[in-house]
């Protein structure tokens, strides 16, 4: 049976993390039982993993060349495999491919996460033992703790969203071509055997359907990346890119990507890169070589919007927002991250999850290299944006987690450029303050120095003995946002009840040219 995924790229790690790989250089049945309980109880949500029979390992690693196997091993292999799965409670078997690597005969288990964990094998096949629930801790398969067994149990009770069976759905639903176009572009061995086996046993051996034969059905990562509309499934899964042309909000541009999810991003990145992203080259006095940067670099776009697309709740209704505003780029995708990550964590150089909201999109995501391994994207998305000569990203949720937020600030040499762009003119003094807001001096000043802390409209009209909302947003509000003196607490949503308003450092200059000391 083929494999979803390419031999060379699984085995050097390229497409799957080295904690999921089990190297062994022959048959260990005991070995092998216990990793396979521990794989199909993937107690992480990392999406099961593989053991591949045939290759020594060092240090976790594959020394290569491989042993292999003898032709008549394999078969012998794969008889026992049967006999050991039994032993599984409940049962449990996995994906079993005969392979050629490297002139090498090796056999490859492919062991997704179990729908009915938790599992338990015994401790030793040769003699009467206990039953014992084993997990992947790091790189090592080991004997589940009391801890950890009560927490095998908490996650039967929830199939993650993604690899859910969709009742409401059939196969009918997924693209032969789009299928087609995947296991081509990853180099699948799944490719060639297209035209050779019926889809739905095609299906069920990519793991995107389920069910009895006479009632097989998708999964809902495979309707998300392989129906032509997925939002015909899952309302509101699309991205939409806004640009901004001033500060307030009122000018903007849409654009609206819809269709699977990898296309999506594939679309939404390519037009950003084409449309948003601007270089500059210029000259250095005396050097060779001119100074080349980015107002912001694709590498860090490009992480941070792939991972709002693996990280996002396809069952809540919110498509994932691109805002490009004239001073950075902000990523929103609902909700925030899964705990225990927190601000506090999102602020560390590394990041570390036990736990994962989409394994199965995750997977097809990391095939296709469109997103990093577990927890690389954070120091990648730094790392780009320092070697471009850009402030450093910032990572933000709310407190309950509603909410996943990643700000992409300019690089300073763009930052002039977009101001007058948007009419944002800095060092504005007090003669053209006045004559450009049409605002007395002490009026600014008032608002200004009122604002220095975050205050909601009602308060700042209150002192302002003002009665009609509209007008005196109008009048003061508007005007002092988009002179960028005045800035809004929550830019995604400028009409929010909740929104509040600041004096921006851009005001803050302006009354220190007056001399004024806030209050």
């Amino acid at each position: 049976m083929g494999l979803p995924i390419n031999i060379e790229e699984l085995i050097k790690g390229q497409a799957v993390e080295s904690e999921r790989i089990e190297f062994k250089e022959g048959w260990n049945p005991d070995a092998i039982l216990h990793t396979l309980c521990a794989f199909a109880n993937d107690i992480n949500n990392w999406g099961g993993g593989y053991i591949i029979i045939g290759i020594k390992s060092k240090n976790g690693r594959p020394v290569l060349p491989p042993v292999g196997l003898a032709p008549e091993q394999i078969d012998a292999c794969q008889k026992k495999l049967v006999e050991l799965c039994h032993k599984i409670t409940p049962n449990y078997f996995p994906v079993s491919s005969p392979e050629k690597y490297e002139g090498k005969h090796i056999l490859v288990l492919w062991v997704p996460g179990g729908e009915t964990r938790p599992y338990k094998v015994p401790k030793t096949i040769f003699k009467k033992s206990e039953q014992v629930y084993y997990i992947r801790r790091f790189a090592s398969t080991v004997k589940a703790n009391a801890s950890e067994g009560h927490q095998l149990y908490n996650l039967a009770a929830k199939i993650p969203f993604d690899d859910r069976i969709n009742y409401n759905a059939s196969i009918d639903g997924f693209s032969p071509q789009l299928i087609k176009v995947f296991l081509k572009e990853v180099g699948s061995g799944l490719y060639s055997l297209m035209d050779k086996i019926n889809f739905e046993e095609l299906c069920v051996q990519m793991q995107i359907a389920r069910g009895s034969k006479e009632y097989l059905k998708p999964v809902n990562a495979g309707l998300l990346l392989f129906a032509d509309k997925p939002e015909k499934y899952f309302k509101d899964t699309r991205i939409e890119v806004v640009e901004y042309q001033d500060e307030v909000g009122d000018k903007f541009t849409e654009k609206i990507f819809t269709g699977p999810i990898h296309i999506q991003l594939q679309d939404a990145l390519h037009y950003i890169k084409n449309n948003i992203i601007k270089e500059e080259v210029r000259k250095v006095p005396n050097e060779e070589k001119a100074m080349r940067y980015f107002n912001y670099p694709y590498v860090a776009i490009e992480e941070a919007l792939a991972n709002a697309v693996y990280h996002k709740s396809y069952e809540n209704r919110n498509p994932i927002e691109v805002n490009v505003r004239h001073n950075k780029i902000e990523i929103l995708s609902i909700p925030g991250p899964v705990p225990p990550i927190d601000n506090k964590m999102l602020k560390k150089p590394v990041v570390v999850a036990r736990i994962y909201r989409n394994r199965r999109i995750g997977d097809f995501l990391k095939e296709l290299s469109l997103t990093e391994g577990r927890s690389t994207g954070f120091p990648k998305i730094r790392q780009a944006m320092k070697f471009n000569g850009s402030p450093l990203p910032v990572f933000e949720t709310s407190k309950s987690r509603e909410y996943f937020l990643t700000i992409l600030s300019i690089h300073p040499q763009f930052k002039k450029v977009y101001r007058e762009k948007a009419g944002i003119k800095p060092g504005l003094s007090w003669d053209q303050a006045g004559t450009k807001l049409g605002l007395s001096r002490e009026e600014v000043k008032e608002v200004l120095s009122f604002c220095s802390s975050e205050r909601r409209i009602a308060d700042i009209q209150q002192k302002m003995k003002w009665t009609n909302r509209t007008k005196f947003r109008n009048k003061y509000i508007n005007p002092l946002l988009k002179e960028g003196l005045l800035t809004m607490s929550i830019l995604e949503k400028p009409n929010s009840p909740l929104q509040k308003y600041k004096t921006t450092q851009a005001g803050k200059v302006l009354l220190g040219k007056a001399g004024h000391k806030k209050t």
